[in-house]
């Protein structure tokens, strides 16, 4: 067994890369809010997305429906331009995305700052159950996606 002394550089490099993976993903979270501010939300509830080079739908341009993710590109830019009521209207899950980024950001800043243990406590609330309950709320979003569709 080793000594307290000898165990405290193996317990700071890990710290220390704990620290940075959470800031790299309070980065990339606040990123991806800070792009959804910079665009102007669709007026048709989606779309948005193409401002940043991207072609259309293409399951919505064949179709004529939306597909799965319709709309979420849209709805974080809403809620990035404080309008959550607007951005839950548009899409549901990606109103819960941009919440979920906001919230990862200040999680992860808190672990990054403090070498908190939060982060991993909170992956254990996945669970194959909680996973199932995401997955159902993300296709009740589609089918009420599929019943605002404007076509």
């Amino acid at each position: 067994m080793l000594s307290p002394a000898a165990q405290a550089p193996v317990l700071a490099s890990r710290s220390r890369g704990h620290r940075l993976g959470a800031l790299a993903l309070a980065i990339a979270s606040l990123a991806v809010l800070v792009v959804g501010a910079s665009l102007q939300p669709d007026r048709a509830g989606h779309g948005t997305h193409t401002q940043l080079g991207l072609p259309p739908c293409g399951w919505a341009v064949l179709l004529g429906y939306p597909c799965p993710t319709c709309g979420m590109t849209t709805a974080v830019c809403l809620a990035a331009h404080a309008r959550p009521l607007e951005a839950f209207a548009t899409q549901p899950a990606g109103a819960l995305i941009a919440v979920l980024l906001a919230a990862t950001f200040w999680v992860c800043l808190y672990i990054a700052a403090t070498g908190s243990s939060l982060g991993e406590r909170m992956l254990g609330l996945l669970t194959v159950r909680s996973l199932w309950w995401i997955a159902g709320a993300g296709l009740a979003a589609w089918a009420y996606k599929i019943a605002v569709w404007p076509g």
